[in-house]
């Protein structure tokens, strides 16, 4: 797939910018002012060290219940990328994290924009000192590796892996990437606690059986649409 890169040094949100883009363009940003994560979480990212990408991929001709497991498939992507960067045990934590070692690494907002889906990636690539309140919660390529890279370098090695991994999901949706999914799935066969909203009143909780092909997540023999997963309670 060839890609479009359309490049600031800031703006409020690469998300809103892909709103007006076309099949294949990809907005990326130095910094944003107004970044943010699922269930309207703040993302923050100093300027010029991390990924800030939001690529437009068409989703026309595809029915609902499979755009809904685009995030899977892009997580997947993600953790292949981290994997040709050096960095070993990247891991699928649904519904959009990646994490290596139980820390956030990247994570992925996908929004459908009429028949296009904006997928948003923010990766930590040259992070060394994170807020106290996140600090032991998360990680950078540098880290892991303790190698500086140019963040240009790792938008193309992620959308490369977008590139293979795309016309596979589109033809023939998460199943055909399944092999390659459950051993990257960290939540599976963990307890886990599930909030569907912030604050939610009665969370979830039970032992996890992973994401379905369905792009859900299967706990105690149900299906979890949506929500925020932690491990134990």
């Amino acid at each position: 797939m060839k890609w479009n890169v359309i490049h600031k040094a800031a703006t409020a949100s690469t998300n809103i910018d892909a709103r007006s883009g076309r099949a294949g363009d990809v907005f990326t940003a130095d910094w944003q002012s107004a970044g943010r994560g699922r269930l309207d979480h703040k993302w923050h990212s100093p300027r010029g060290v991390n990924l800030i990408m939001s690529a437009v991929i068409d989703t026309s001709g595809l029915e609902n219940p499979h755009v809904a497991t685009l995030p899977i498939a892009i997580g997947l992507a993600v953790c292949r990328a981290a994997k040709d960067l050096g960095v070993s045990g990247a891991r699928i934590k649904w519904p959009n994290d990646i994490l290596v070692k139980g820390r956030k690494l990247a994570g992925i907002l996908c929004e459908l924009n009429g028949a296009l889906a904006i997928v948003g990636i923010g990766m930590n690539v040259n992070c060394r000192d994170f807020p106290g309140d996140i600090a032991e919660r998360a990680t950078s390529l540098f880290l892991e590796t303790g190698l500086r890279r140019e963040v240009a370098g790792v938008r193309d090695a992620v959308l490369g892996q977008i590139s293979s991994i795309l016309p596979v999901w589109r033809e023939k949706g998460l199943d055909a990437l399944w092999d390659a999914i459950v051993p990257l799935d960290c939540l599976r066969g963990r307890q886990v606690r599930v909030l569907r909203i912030d604050s939610d009143p009665t969370p979830f909780e039970g032992l996890c059986d992973g994401i379905a092909p369905d792009g859900s997540l299967l706990v105690a023999g149900e299906h979890i649409w949506a929500g925020e997963a932690t491990i134990g309670s």
